[in-house]
């Protein structure tokens, strides 16, 4: 995967943005993300990739995890999802989503359900050994 999909410059602006802005949600999955606190990944919140700028991401592990507000659950945001993950999907990388909701009543939950979709250390030494 090119390094030339990542953080193009002219998002910048939007980038630093919506990092300054986060939602109560974002702010309180960051708080459970940053400093590689979940099983030592490291994970990049407002992240571009191509066209799109990822709520959190993880690169060690290709994931992308999306948090969802009212916005998403309308025909045109579900459109936007499906095409967003299609492209997403299409580059190599994951998509886990999660509504808001679920991130302030449930994090642990979330949390678990993250450090889940991990691929396992044995999986990624059997595939590096494997010709």
């Amino acid at each position: 995967m090119s390094d030339s999909i990542y953080n193009h410059p002219h998002q910048k602006a939007s980038r630093q943005e919506l990092r300054n802005h986060l939602t109560e949600a974002e702010a309180t999955l960051w708080r459970a993300l940053q400093r590689s606190q979940l099983a030592g990944r490291k994970f990049r919140r407002q992240h571009g990739i191509g066209a799109y700028i990822v709520d959190f991401y993880c690169p060690a592990e290709k994931l992308v995890v999306e948090l969802d507000g009212a916005g998403h659950f309308t025909v045109s945001g579900e459109a936007n999802d499906v095409e967003r993950t299609a492209y997403l999907n299409g580059v190599g990388l994951r998509v886990l989503r999660f509504e808001n909701k679920l991130v302030l009543e449930q994090l642990d939950g979330v949390v678990a359900g993250i450090e889940a979709a991990f691929k396992s250390r044995s999986d990624a030494v059997a595939l590096a050994n494997h010709p």
